[in-house]
């Protein structure tokens, strides 16, 4: 009875460790993911995501033109 208590006591931290580890890296984007731009708030983004929504229009705007009229 006298041992129940630390290993109460280390189930409890090693329990929570590995909570907080994945809620870590739980929202983490894939590598190759690209981003909605339209559905995200401009002002809850930072710069970088900033840049790389307005390469993604920019492209998209560029593919458009070079595509023939029928």
């Amino acid at each position: 009875m006298t041992k129940l208590l630390p290993i109460l006591t280390a189930a409890v931290f090693a329990v929570a460790a590995s909570g907080s580890f994945a809620a870590s890296h739980g929202g983490a984007m894939k590598d190759g993911a690209k981003p909605d731009c339209a559905k995200m708030d401009e002002k809850k983004m930072d710069d970088k995501m900033k840049a790389e929504c307005k390469k993604m229009m920019d492209t998209k705007k560029d593919e458009k033109k070079a595509e023939p009229k029928k």
